[in-house]
């Protein structure tokens, strides 16, 4: 189990974050009503979800080796 207060957890907890919002943009009506803003603190999603879709690849073999390390190391 991570908590948030180390290193993993934030790291887990930032990678959650942003494949959430990557899905999310997917789905229209959420897509509208949460993702519309570009700046301020509803940005924050809006920036995620951008970082999801344009590094997918990055994104995923991050959560990937994040798996690997809290599943067999930790």
């Amino acid at each position: 189990m991570t908590n948030v207060y180390s290193l993993d957890g934030i790291l887990v907890f930032g990678l959650l974050f942003i494949c959430t919002c990557a899905y999310l943009k997917k789905v229209p009506r959420i897509n509208n009503w949460l993702l519309s803003e570009k700046k301020g603190v509803w940005g924050v999603f809006y920036k995620a979800a951008v970082i999801g879709t344009q590094l997918h690849i990055a994104v995923a073999f991050s959560c990937l080796a994040m798996a690997f390390y809290v599943v067999f190391l930790k």
